[in-house]
């Protein structure tokens, strides 16, 4: 039988119904959320639970991450030297493209740790 994972699927979590896929999507969804988190055994045993904790903690970053761009200029420009305004957007531009692929992949997790399986289409 082969396993199959829908565009977006986080590197590292294997599919669903594979060996160990719910240890290393816990440990996935952990490493997204505070480090304090590692302390509640709950969030491991109800890793449906820990996916919209993480989702919050993401969707919480891409807010502070468009705030800061917002931001940035207004706050920064008068203390950055010449060229360093650029290259902190660019660290908010990978920033935030890091945290958009982290959404898709809570979703696509949380979806299948509540039973959907994705079906490819030929």
């Amino acid at each position: 039988m082969r396993l199959n994972t829908p565009p977006g699927w986080p590197r590292g979590v294997p599919p669903p119904d594979a060996d160990e896929w719910r240890s290393r999507a816990v440990g996935w969804l952990l490493d997204l959320c505070p480090a304090d988190y590692r302390g509640h055994p709950v969030l491991a045993r109800h890793p449906v639970a820990l996916a919209r904790l993480a989702a919050h903690h993401v969707e919480a970053g891409l807010e502070a991450q468009r705030r800061a761009r917002a931001t940035a200029r207004e706050r920064l420009g008068d203390v950055l030297p010449p060229g360093a305004m650029a290259e902190v957007l660019e660290v908010l531009d990978v920033e935030q493209a890091r945290l958009l692929a982290a959404r898709r992949g809570v979703e696509l997790v949380e979806t299948a740790l509540r039973g959907q399986r994705f079906v490819p289409r030929l």
